[in-house]
């Protein structure tokens, strides 16, 4: 029986909820990072694994989708953190940024690294953007020295600089939207139709300090996660007003977590630091400091599934190509800062084998 077909049934899946069981068949990763682990990003046409890490290193793995066999496929190197690391729409090459300042770029058949750009202070995030009309590719790297460059990876001059309200916190993009997560809970929006110029600038919903930032697959609407334990869906042209807040990874004097009517004031708080869309069905996942993730549908409103707590904050995740695999991992994610980092704390990458009735969106009765 491959990983991705385990306890397909309702009474299963309900008996392994009873026993906290659901994790037990997740295949864990060979040869991981040495340091905390800050990003995670499936190829979009394959299933190859691209992992950035705090030891300087992005590492690219091959899985296997139906037995979770992997191996590395791919090393290189920065001078400093690595803190975020994206695939090509080809998948063909890995862009990658850090506390090196640096944007690099690695192409995955000759095996080789370049520089394709840098920034004034760390680069915090990066990704693949097709912009115009003539869905021209580039490379957007958004950095804590208050601006997004785009690149078009030939020379290493911007082709643009656009000047933003903030530090760059977390950014994602789908279709023709790009979302910037900044400081001060600043959110820009940009139409990459029209790239250098800030569409909307908004104000997070949220009234704490934003962690994530993911774009919903059509590029109509977003999700942003804090440090407050909440989560908003907040919609581009929102005339009719659908966007909402809800509450997320906290802990009740219960036990429970991921509980939307949560009690504040008997709730441990904790950061949502992973917020990824399924490529499929358009429901998403929220990971957090509490060593949760949960499924949830945007539409309904709802939890669609939570999971048991691993022994370990959750720092990144994401889905492979058809979500069919759910990669998260379990790895310090600074929330209490570099005190908090002990040499004892682990450094895993997790893929659990999605079935959909944790990730489909349920019919309406």
């Amino acid at each position: 029986m491959s990983f991705l077909s385990t306890a397909s049934n309702t009474s299963q899946a309900n008996l392994s909820a009873s026993n906290g069981q659901e994790l037990i068949n997740d295949i864990t990763l060979n040869n991981p990072p040495d340091d905390s682990i800050s990003d995670l990003s499936f190829s979009p046409q394959q299933d190859l694994l691209a992992v950035a890490s705090w030891d300087k290193k992005v590492r690219i793995y091959e899985v296997d989708p139906n037995t979770g066999n992997n191996q590395g496929r791919a090393l290189y190197e920065h001078e400093a953190p690595v803190l975020s690391a994206r695939w090509s729409s080809d998948g063909q090459r890995v862009v990658s940024g850090g506390a090196d300042k640096q944007v690099k770029l690695f192409d995955l058949a000759s095996q080789q690294s370049q520089t394709i750009g840098a920034h004034d202070a760390a680069v915090r995030a990066v990704r693949y953007v097709e912009c115009g009309p003539t869905n021209t590719p580039v490379v957007a790297s958004g950095s804590w020295d208050k601006t997004l460059k785009y690149w078009d990876m030939r020379a290493q001059q911007p082709i643009s600089v656009v000047n933003l309200p903030e530090r760059v916190y977390s950014m994602d993009s789908a279709q023709k939207l790009l979302v910037v997560a900044c400081a001060d809970r600043h959110l820009s929006i940009i139409d990459l139709n029209n790239p250098q110029q800030i569409f909307k600038n908004n104000m997070s919903p949220l009234k704490w300090q934003t962690r994530s930032v993911s774009c919903h697959p059509q590029g109509d609407c977003y999700a942003v996660g804090s440090i407050e334990g909440r989560c908003a869906i907040q919609y581009v042209d929102d005339q009719q007003n659908k966007g909402f807040s809800f509450r997320c990874h906290r802990k009740t004097g219960a036990g429970q977590t991921g509980n939307i009517r949560t009690n504040s004031t008997d709730s441990q708080i904790f950061a949502v630091n992973s917020i990824n869309f399924h490529p499929v069905y358009g429901t998403f996942s929220t990971a957090g400091s509490d060593g949760t993730f949960c499924f949830w549908d945007k539409d309904a409103r709802q939890r669609l599934k939570g999971f048991p707590q691993v022994n370990s904050t959750i720092s990144a995740s994401c889905f492979n190509k058809n979500g069919s695999i759910f990669a998260y991992a379990m790895s310090y994610d600074w929330s209490q800062g570099y005190m908090g980092n002990r040499p004892d704390l682990p450094n895993v990458i997790k893929l659990h084998g999605t079935k959909d009735d944790e990730t489909k969106q349920k019919k309406k009765r």
